[in-house]
């Protein structure tokens, strides 16, 4: 693959959704919506929604963010150790394959980063349990609570971004979901859908 053929050509940095992007978490979410709901009827809420992310948007103003954040947090740990590394997962594993010296498939990918709803613990768990390390700039994980603000607000993005040593205007985020789209959207950074991705 040759820098012109790659789509990641003019791009310096590239940040990847994780959860459907890169690996699948073994999460079954009603469950951690069902802990969610748990928590706040441990304290005698009544729960503004039963949606989960609306449950954890919520949860600051009853008091319990940090309640609802492990209940989501430990189902995501656990996850993410089970986790199944996915195609595109592969394809950046291998551009990055130490064992294989300098491969023609790294030089065309620009640094790489994370940006994901899920916790950067969870992230960071994937990220060693599939051999993403090598790929992945360290500082560059981020997730839902690392900077406070989470997809679609686009700052997590930008956070990733910067990580990477990069401006918005010249990155690129992967993902698979409507959320990673908008937050592409709102930042002003340029958008690639894995489906898409992977059919060249």
């Amino acid at each position: 693959m040759t820098d012109g053929d790659s789509p990641f050509a003019g791009y310096d940095a590239v940040v990847y959704d994780l959860d459907g992007t890169l690996v699948e978490l073994a999460v079954d979410w009603d469950a951690v919506a069902d802990s969610v709901l748990d928590a706040y009827a441990e304290r005698a809420l009544i729960p503004p929604t039963e949606e989960l992310w609306g449950l954890l948007g919520a949860a600051d103003g009853y008091g319990i963010r940090a309640e609802v954040e492990e209940a989501i947090a430990v189902h995501e740990r656990a996850g993410a150790s089970e986790s199944a590394r996915l195609p595109l997962g592969d394809r950046l594993a291998a551009a990055f394959d130490s064992t294989q010296g300098d491969s023609p498939a790294a030089d065309s990918h620009p640094p790489a980063g994370v940006c994901s709803l899920n916790c950067e613990e969870a992230c960071r768990i994937a990220a060693a349990t599939h051999d993403l390390d090598d790929a992945l700039v360290d500082e560059a994980i981020v997730g839902r609570d690392t900077v406070g603000s989470h997809k679609p607000d686009p700052e997590s993005l930008f956070a990733a971004i910067d990580r990477l040593g990069a401006d918005p205007a010249d990155a690129l985020f992967v993902g698979d979901s409507p959320r990673d789209a908008v937050a592409a959207e709102r930042g002003g950074v340029d958008f690639a859908w894995v489906a898409d991705l992977l059919a060249e």
